[in-house]
C-alpha cells in the first residue's frame, strides 16, 4: 500500500490515547490504560478502532505500529487486552520481550474508571 502523506498518528497522552488523523480529522484511535507493577510501568492497550467507512486501508496497523513503537521507545511494556493489537504482534518478533501476559488485574484496571 503507497505511503498517505495526509495520515498521521500522534499521542494525545491526556486522553490516554493514539489517534488516527487523516488531514486533521481524527479517524481512529488506540485506548490504553498506564499502570505500574513493581517490575516497571507498563501500557495496557485495551480498545483500538478505525472509522467503519475506513476499514481495509491498513491504517489499523499503522495506527497499532505507531502506538506500539512509541510504547517501547519511552521503556514501557506492552499488554495487549485488545485483540486486535494483541493479533497484530503476533509473529512480529521486533516486539519480543517489551510484551507483557495479560494477567486478571489488567483486565480489571481497563474496567473501572479513571
Amino acid at each position: 500500500m503507497p505511503q498517505d502523506d495526509s495520515i498521521a498518528v500522534r499521542h494525545a497522552p491526556d486522553r490516554h490515547r493514539y489517534e488516527l488523523l487523516d488531514g486533521g480529522t481524527v479517524v481512529g484511535e488506540a485506548h490504553y490504560r498506564p499502570f505500574g507493577t513493581p517490575a516497571g510501568p507498563q501500557r495496557i492497550f485495551f480498545h483500538t478502532t478505525v472509522d467503519d467507512d475506513r476499514e481495509g486501508e491498513g491504517l489499523g496497523s499503522r495506527l497499532v505500529a505507531a502506538a506500539l513503537e512509541d510504547t517501547v521507545a519511552a521503556g514501557l511494556t506492552i499488554v495487549p487486552v485488545c485483540p486486535f493489537i494483541a493479533a497484530w504482534l503476533r509473529g512480529r518478533e521486533e516486539f519480543i520481550g517489551h510484551v507483557g501476559p495479560v494477567r486478571p488485574e489488567h483486565r480489571a484496571a481497563v474496567r473501572r474508571p479513571e
